[in-house]
């Protein structure tokens, strides 16, 4: 059985993708050990089906907090039992290339981003330099990458003339709530509290909108968006539930009148994207508000499961009122999700990141 080290520098019970990717790994025989770090915060690990490893740091902000974690995720990885290591991202693959030349392990590179071209990132140029050099190093030494979209996939063929794989960031079928939204409906935006998000536009439409907001997840800006509530006297309207377990998120989800997923077009990682959030809101079968973004307007000319929207307060008003307002639309736009979700669900797409694994092991 061959093992597989994951590395993220995220709290582990929150990353639904890599629950997923190390759930269906290791069912398909792979010993699995997905590696994260500590949170203050954090609660204890919720119990998986494969191996998991929290990195303590006394650092958590800033350079020093990025050179602590990828020395101490070096030192783990040098004495891990091991046959290949995966890196999630750029903040974490520097210590995957060195441990994989120095032990004669295989290194698979799993970009869920364009990590030069992320908002925080994009605004500091000396930092862009760094990660863009980290980057390219990825993309040259690795044996084989993945990314979640084609749009993505194509911009690092592009840019570093190589094969990326493609395999989308979907939410199960297997434990799918029936769809019920509550009779004081509610817009519902999952995810992170990061700039770029359209978090502003949105909380800045609800003066417009009569309806609720209920706002799962947290990051950067929270404390910024709370005042941003406080200021246009939303707090009646705006509900923050701060970080919701994934088992517990389908919940919320089938209750919710519409989904929101409309970011910023700031840089290409967004304009890109292809995140999870779509695909979680067809499988609850929630209406949403999507992205005028390439691999959303693709996917909804196809499957009609939303209305697509500008990240401008005018456009986001007058599409969710049209949504709130016009109950045949909502109800179309429902049955369009239902659909859609046994096409496009993780248990169909878990087959192809097998293949690719098995592929890439059965290489000399």
């Amino acid at each position: 059985m061959k093992t597989i080290a994951f590395t993220v520098i995220n709290d582990l019970n929150f990353d639904q993708r890599m629950v997923r990717i190390c759930t269906s790994l290791q069912k398909a025989g792979y010993n699995c050990v997905l590696v994260g770090r500590k949170l203050p915060n954090s609660q204890p690990l919720i119990e998986r089906t494969y191996r998991q490893k929290r990195l303590n740091c006394l650092f958590h902000t800033g350079k020093i907090f990025y050179i602590e974690y990828n020395l101490r995720l070096l030192f783990y990885l040098l004495w891990l039992k091991m046959d290949a290591i995966c890196s999630i991202d750029v903040d974490t693959v520097l210590p995957g290339l060195i441990i994989s030349k120095i032990r004669g392990k295989k290194h698979i590179f799993d970009a869920h981003e364009i990590f030069t071209h992320v908002p925080e990132v994009v605004s500091r140029p000396q930092v862009q330099k760094v990660w863009e050099w980290v980057q390219k190093k990825a993309f040259q030494k690795t044996g084989m990458a993945y990314t979640v979209g084609p749009a993505l996939a194509n911009y690092f063929k592009e840019q570093y003339g190589r094969k990326v794989e493609v395999v989308r960031n979907m939410p199960l079928t297997a434990k799918k709530m029936p769809y019920t939204p509550d009779a004081d409906r509610f817009i519902l935006y999952q995810g992170a509290l990061n700039k770029g998000r359209g978090l502003e536009a949105l909380i800045e439409a609800m003066c417009e909108i009569p309806c609720k907001l209920v706002i799962a997840g947290g990051g950067d800006i929270e404390v910024e968006l709370h005042n941003l509530v406080d200021s246009l006297n939303l707090k009646d309207k705006v509900k923050f539930l701060g970080f919701v377990l994934p088992d517990e998120l389908p919940k919320l989800t089938t209750r919710a009148y519409i989904g929101i997923n409309v970011s910023e077009n700031a840089g290409l990682s967004y304009y890109l994207s292809l995140n999870n959030k779509f695909f979680d809101y067809i499988q609850a079968g929630l209406p949403s508000l999507i992205n005028d973004f390439p691999e959303y307007v693709i996917l909804n000319d196809e499957y009609k499961v939303g209305v697509i929207t500008e990240s401008v307060v005018s456009n986001i008003v007058q599409n969710a009122n049209l949504i709130l307002q016009d109950e045949n639309l909502h109800t179309r736009l429902n049955e369009n999700c239902l659909r859609t979700a046994q096409e496009l669900n993780w248990e169909k797409e878990e087959l192809h990141l097998v293949a690719i694994y098995k592929e890439y092991f059965e290489q000399k």
